[in-house]
């Protein structure tokens, strides 16, 4: 997958793979559909922090909700 390019496919893409890594329980709380391309940049960074980390504290975990819940669409 090319996550250099914006668009709605990697957005789904990166969404799916930071529920899978957190195993995120309430998989409603987090769609893809939540989130457009003007924060792309913001959702990669969270994207690439959570790939390259083994494990989370649930502090950690909480940080990363909230930094996913300011990238919500208004």
């Amino acid at each position: 997958m090319n996550l250099t390019e914006k668009s709605v496919e990697n957005v789904e893409y990166m969404i799916e793979q930071i529920k899978e890594k957190l195993r995120v329980l309430n998989l409603g709380a987090i769609k893809p559909s939540h989130f457009d391309e003007e924060m792309y940049e913001e959702l990669k960074d969270i994207y690439e922090h959570v790939m390259k980390r083994n494990s989370f504290s649930p502090n950690e975990m909480q940080a990363i909700a909230e930094e996913l819940g300011n990238l919500r669409k208004a």
